[in-house]
């Protein structure tokens, strides 16, 4: 494997966060298939993953034009060959893949700097793509029973708003419900590092 380029964009919690979120994955994601993930960054993510876990395909989209250039660098610095070339995806205007169906969905700190309309519309999408009994996985903050679980999720919530009012950390009791909508059952909760979640649902 070639030496990742350090000129290359780099997020600092995907840094921290991508080896804890991995060890959950690990205990989710099926022995082999297809999983695509949705809002990719700077590629840093999927990257280790698919190193880690070389049995399975892996598709990285992203709905900023500007970083697929970005993860395409990365995953040809990697190396790997179970990576596929990155989408412009946009969940709620472009195409979902047609190489389907995935056996897994993974999206990692998306929902809460995106509209409230995001998460129907990923959701949506994930039910379309999804095979039977795939897995949907979603990593970051949430709300809990309709308030925040640490004080430092009540700050960073404010901090959200203040950038863009549409964007905010979700509560995990509304998301179930568009799920369940979607055809999705919970399946998981993980308590994670920097009081953030793993929590996936399974397609019925």
């Amino acid at each position: 494997m070639n030496a990742p380029d350090a000129a290359l964009p780099t997020a600092a919690a995907s840094e921290r966060n991508k080896g804890a979120i991995l060890e959950v994955l690990r205990t989710l994601l099926p022995a082999g298939g297809r999983v695509l993930e949705i809002a990719s960054g700077t590629g840093q993510h999927v990257v280790h993953f698919a190193a880690a876990l070389p049995a399975l395909g892996w598709q990285p989209s992203d709905a900023d034009s500007a970083m697929l250039p970005v993860i395409r660098t990365r995953l040809r610095a990697a190396g790997l060959r179970n990576i596929d070339e990155p989408l412009r995806l946009d969940v709620h205007t472009d195409p979902w893949p047609a190489a389907g169906p995935f056996a897994a969905l993974v999206c990692i700190n998306m929902i809460h700097i995106a509209p409230a309309t995001a998460t129907r519309a990923l959701l949506g999408g994930a039910a379309r793509v999804l095979a039977p009994g795939g897995l949907l996985y979603l990593y970051g903050p949430f709300r809990e029973g309709g308030r925040h679980t640490t004080p430092s999720n009540e700050a960073f919530d404010a901090s959200l708003k203040a950038r863009d009012p549409a964007w905010g950390v979700r509560d995990l009791d509304a998301v179930d419900a568009l799920a369940a909508e979607c055809g999705f059952a919970r399946t998981t909760l993980v308590r994670m590092p920097a009081n953030n979640l793993s929590v996936a649902w399974s397609r019925r």
